[in-house]
């Protein structure tokens, strides 16, 4: 099928390329002319996808990249993986809208719509459905088919692979569902359908909602259970010995990424909206998580202080800037945040952080270093924020003053774990 995926990032990018392995013809659409430019030079910019893999459907042709509107005509199946941040905690959906408008123009008989991007429940039948006909003059469920099927992606996970992660898939309707149902059946190996988009959108917001509430949880309790005089890791792992009711979630100086931080506000704001309640423990828990950077750095402040060392002046490293382990990604980090309260209290605020390129984190406003033994032994403070593989634990610990480690990967007399 001729197949069109609007969005080529960390979402997009992955789908259209497994889509086009698989058989289909597929046109990779980004506004972004840079990010065309990078793809048409077969260099991929997303960590799940090696450049190998899309050199290899470029050159077959099965792949192709656009930023070009009219290069989407005549598509069968056009899948939607466009961003949707929050703004002063509204969701905006104007990628959604903007892109539905663009899709609607060439839309045809018997063509399917899929939403993938993260969004309230209702969005696909009462925003993207009705711009989607106005646009095209169609009608939905009877013209033309529509659907959400959330992403599920887990950037750099071993455990989990793009197509081995089970697919929730919907339609507006049975034909719809069994078309969208179909399609995703050739690329991963599970699917499983829901009743309505409806159902697949909020199970997309529970997934993540489950995860910010536990972390949060997790990460209040280290704040209380350091001046109690408990370790929360060894009390962490003796509860993982309980074979049921217990998952495990671990401490760290916040969460980060595209979907912790932003997802379950969808929710909490579609609440607020429609029943003029507050989802309460989303809103407890996204206050506990924005705070984690100030805890981190009080525990810095603290130890200095103990030491008899000028906040002001001081030389501080941090180690890993992404918001996940061996990733390549800074959105919504929570180094961001601890560096920029460490910089405002007058440190000499250093950051290594060896997934990015010295260019690509110009949103750092920390001087970028590696982590070498000579960098190590001349900070007054090192900060482990994220134990990336490439960081050598042993030497860190080795030749540090003293380490803060958010990751509870060392131990010794000069290491306080978070």
């Amino acid at each position: 099928m001729q197949i069109v995926v609007a969005g080529q990032g960390y979402v997009g990018l992955p789908l259209a390329v497994r889509a086009a392995e698989v058989g289909h013809r597929v046109v990779g659409y980004d506004v972004d002319p840079h990010r065309v430019e990078q793809l048409a030079a077969g260099d991929s910019y997303v960590e799940d996808v090696a450049s190998a893999r899309l050199r290899a459907v470029l050159d077959t042709g099965a792949y192709s990249e656009t930023a070009d509107a009219d290069a989407l005509a005549g598509y069968d199946i056009a899948v939607i993986t466009v961003p949707t941040p929050l703004r002063d905690g509204v969701p905006d959906l104007t990628y959604i809208e903007t892109c539905a408008r663009t899709l609607g123009e060439h839309l045809r008989l018997g063509a399917t719509v899929i939403l993938e991007s993260t969004t309230y429940p209702g969005t696909t039948e009462e925003l993207l459905l009705p711009i989607l006909e106005e646009t095209s003059g169609l009608k939905g469920g009877v013209d033309f088919r529509v659907g959400f099927s959330p992403e599920r992606i887990a950037p750099g996970s071993k455990r989990w692979s793009f197509e081995g992660t089970p697919k929730l898939v919907s339609g507006i309707d049975a034909t719809s569902l069994e078309v969208i149902k179909e399609f995703y059946d050739g690329i991963f190996h599970t699917t499983v359908p829901v009743s309505g988009p409806k159902v697949a959108e909020l199970a997309k917001l529970i997934e993540n909602t489950f995860r910010l509430v536990n972390i949060s949880m997790i990460n209040e309790l280290a704040t209380l259970t350091n001046g109690l005089g408990v370790n929360i890791w060894e009390a962490i792992d003796a509860a993982g010995t309980k074979p049921f009711g217990f998952t495990r979630f671990t401490p760290g100086p916040g969460v980060g990424g595209h979907c912790l931080p932003v997802d379950p506000l969808f929710l909490a704001w579609k609440i607020q909206d429609d029943l003029g309640v507050p989802f309460r423990f989303v809103e407890l828990a996204d206050d506990v998580n924005r705070h984690m950077p100030d805890y981190v750095v009080q525990r810095v402040v603290a130890a200095l202080d103990n030491r008899d060392v000028a906040v002001p002046g001081a030389r501080i490293l941090l180690l890993g800037l992404t918001y996940k382990i061996n990733a390549t990604d800074l959105r919504n980090s929570p180094s961001a945040r601890v560096a920029e309260l460490l910089t405002d209290l007058g440190a000499d605020v250093r950051g290594a952080e060896p997934n990015i390129p010295d260019s690509a984190g110009t949103e750092l406003t920390v001087r970028r270093v590696e982590a070498t033994p000579e960098e190590v032994a001349a900070a007054d403070a090192v900060v482990l924020l994220m134990d990336h593989a490439q960081f050598d634990l042993a030497m860190i610990q080795q030749h540090a003053l003293w380490v803060l480690d958010c990751r509870n990967r060392m131990s010794g007399a000069n290491v306080e774990v978070l």
